[in-house]
């Protein structure tokens, strides 16, 4: 795994490097964002919807009725006077899936993901910055079909990263957060999950917390001048963090990426992919990709891999 990290990381940082500009979280998602400066602030945001249904009667062909929905809330706040810089940027995710008339809602989407980064400039293009991160989920997740034990809940887990480093940002498009002093906190405040020593805390307790290096880079352009890419919106972000204390070799990886064609004013078609490994969850083995969990080997530290497509409706603010 350390091997094909550290490979996708130089291979994006390559890539990237040809690019101009800086990037925050929620700029430049799905579309071109309708903004307002005021005062030294530019705020926007987006809201989209896709759902899907499937209804039949007496086909001869066989299937099920099924319907699946997935929401995106995405909002950024930044903040630039003079050698001051601060992003702050709220992404909400949810989606489910309901298959058949008595079929149970299967969750397929669910995020909490707030970050703030402040910056002052000491040269051209890098800035020492500090940042914050706060991750967690809204409902409960299960290994379906067993919905009576829960796998996961709101702030269970949740994660908090708190980080001082260097940011560099040559470009609009393009940025780089480089600390060699991050903490990052893990909390189970599920009394079941917590006892179950579950996201890698100790069997009991609430939380967990790391000392260690991290890394964000991330691209966004939205404004391509080719004919077959100008209504192509693309945003790539990884982050890296590495446990001074404990198999610091075994790097946590977060990496998403999302592509969205802007059919008319209100229609947009999303590609949205999410690769995570972390060595201390373990995952039981999907062996038939269906979220169902029904192999018999027992869970482990595994690549983690999630994709998402859909057509539907976007408002932009």
């Amino acid at each position: 795994m350390k091997s094909r990290t550290v490979s996708i990381f130089v291979i994006m940082i390559f890539v990237c490097s040809f690019a101009t500009g800086q990037v925050t979280d929620a700029e430049k998602k799905l579309k071109t964002l309708n903004t307002d400066t005021i005062m030294g602030w530019k705020k926007g945001g987006v809201f989209a919807l896709n759902l899907a249904q499937t209804s039949l009667s007496n086909w001869a062909a066989g299937g099920q009725n099924s319907f699946a929905m997935n929401g995106i809330f995405s909002a950024f706040a930044n903040y630039k006077q003079g050698k001051s810089a601060w992003d702050n940027t709220l992404d909400l995710g949810y989606g489910i899936l309901k298959q058949g008339k008595d079929g149970i809602a299967m969750k397929t989407d669910d995020k909490i993901d707030f970050l703030s980064k402040y910056g002052r400039e000491a040269f051209k293009n890098i800035y020492y910055a500090a940042l914050l991160n706060f991750r967690t989920q809204m409902r409960p997740g299960y290994k379906y079909p067993d919905t009576d034990n829960k796998i996961s809940d709101i702030f269970s887990p949740a994660y908090l990263l708190l980080a001082a480093g260097i940011d560099y940002k040559p470009s609009p498009y393009f940025t780089a957060f480089v600390a060699p002093l991050t903490g990052k906190f893990t909390f189970v405040n599920d009394p079941a999950l917590s006892a179950a020593g579950a996201f890698g805390v100790t069997p009991g307790e609430k939380s967990r917390s790391e000392l260690g290096g991290y890394l964000r880079a991330a691209y966004s352009k939205n404004d391509f001048k080719g004919e077959f890419l100008k209504n192509v919106s693309f945003t790539t972000k990884i982050d890296l963090f590495s446990n001074y204390r404990d198999n610091p070799q075994n790097i946590d990886v977060m990496w998403e990426n999302l592509i969205a064609l802007k059919v008319n004013k209100y229609i947009n078609v999303n590609f949205n992919t999410v690769l995570i490994y972390d060595d201390n969850i373990k995952v039981p083995v999907d062996r038939n990709g269906n979220g169902e969990f029904e192999s018999n080997e027992a869970p482990g530290p595994r690549t983690q891999f999630k994709e998402l497509f859909g057509v539907g409706f976007s408002h932009n603010f």
